[in-house]
């Protein structure tokens, strides 16, 4: 594939990223289809399939019906001979109804076959908050998914990152989850034009410190690169590491940046019990016990039922003013707590990330 260069470059927002990598993508693999609920609807998946029906056609662009089992059953029979499939569910709790598809065929196939069948399918899903959706439209789903051998599990947190893991998500011989948070959707970055592929296992110091590093996934990453820099300005030095996968996790890239600062936060949009936060902690302290200056943190939603309610929802979800607020208990300064709280004082609700944000849809 061509090399990337400056004039290659150009600013898209997250969701054009995602709509030019699976345009690319088809156009390089003709069996290539895209299925799922609301795909050739005006509002397009958050605009993301937006004319994909118009240049390819009924054939590989479609709608399917409310029957999410039967559909991944049919996705999974046309991957196994031969037909790419990329089916997309506008909310990860809807992948729930297909969950013995999911697992017990698309991730096993490869193996009870001994390698002699391969499940290209892609499963995107999209995962956010926001609008009162509450219980069954806002759940972080990924740990779920990241504890069944034979799935790959990506959540990219930039725009290049959704292009380019897309079609290397795509190009993959075997089924991949990927998620995406709503909420950055919005969020631009600099996208190279040709056609390329992010490696979906590796993960990306995206900033560079000396006194904790702090580890995270999709909308959680931009959240402490945000909390990043109002901690520099009180004088802590974070190292941001996006994950970009959560299987397979890069533990090497983790233990590095660990052994530079000594101190890891680990952060995640999901529960508590059971989630990957653990599961990186657990890691961490079975191989590099000893780097570690004091224990490591976990921030995480709590372990409870995703509220309605904004006012409710408002202390429930963890945000940059949260994590940089808990880096410095970590590290007992306590004492410029109040500058991180002036710092990010707004009028503006929480449960939206800016005025141009719109929703639910």
């Amino acid at each position: 594939m061509p090399k990337n260069s400056e004039n290659n470059l150009r600013t898209l927002t997250f969701a054009e990223a995602i709509r030019e990598g699976i345009d690319q993508a088809m156009g390089d693999d003709d069996s290539l289809v895209v299925i799922g609920e609301g795909v050739p609807d005006p509002k397009s998946i958050f605009l993301t399939t937006e004319g994909l029906q118009d240049k390819y056609g009924v054939e590989r662009v479609f709608d399917m019906p409310l029957s999410e089992n039967g559909m991944t059953g049919v996705c999974i029979g046309a991957a196994l001979n031969g037909t790419s499939v990329l089916m997309i569910h506008q909310r990860i709790d809807f992948a729930l109804l297909a969950m013995d598809q999911i697992i017990n065929n698309a991730a096993k196939w490869h193996y009870m076959f001994n390698g002699q069948a391969s499940v290209p399918l892609v499963i995107r899903v999209i995962v956010g908050r926001g609008w009162g959706q509450g219980p069954q439209h806002s759940q972080n789903l990924q740990a779920l998914f990241a504890h069944i051998p034979g799935l790959k599990v990506v959540t990219p947190a930039t725009a290049k990152d959704a292009k380019g893991m897309m079609i290397a998500a795509l190009k993959d011989k075997n089924p991949v989850i990927f998620i995406e948070h709503r909420w950055l959707h919005h969020v631009e970055d600099n996208v190279p034009k040709v056609m390329f592929l992010s490696e979906l296992g590796k993960a990306q110091i995206l900033r560079r410190g000396s006194d904790v590093t702090i580890v995270a996934n999709s909308l959680m990453t931009i959240e402490s690169l945000k909390a990043s820099e109002v901690l520099s300005a009180v004088g802590i030095d974070a190292e941001v590491v996006d994950l970009r996968a959560i299987r397979p996790l890069d533990l090497d890239t983790i233990m590095k940046s660990i052994s530079k600062t000594r101190n890891l936060v680990v952060v995640d949009s999901s529960w508590k019990t059971g989630g990957i936060s653990g599961e990186i902690i657990s890691s961490v302290v079975e191989v590099g016990f000893d780097l570690l200056e004091r224990a490591p943190l976990r921030i995480t939603s709590p372990d409870h039922v995703v509220p309605t309610t904004h006012y409710l929802a408002d202390y429930y979800y963890q945000d940059a003013e949260q994590i940089a607020i808990q880096v410095l208990y970590m590290l007992g300064q306590k004492s410029k707590i109040d500058i991180v709280r002036e710092y990010f004082a707004t009028s503006n609700p929480k449960d939206v990330p800016d005025r141009d944000f719109h929703g639910p849809f």
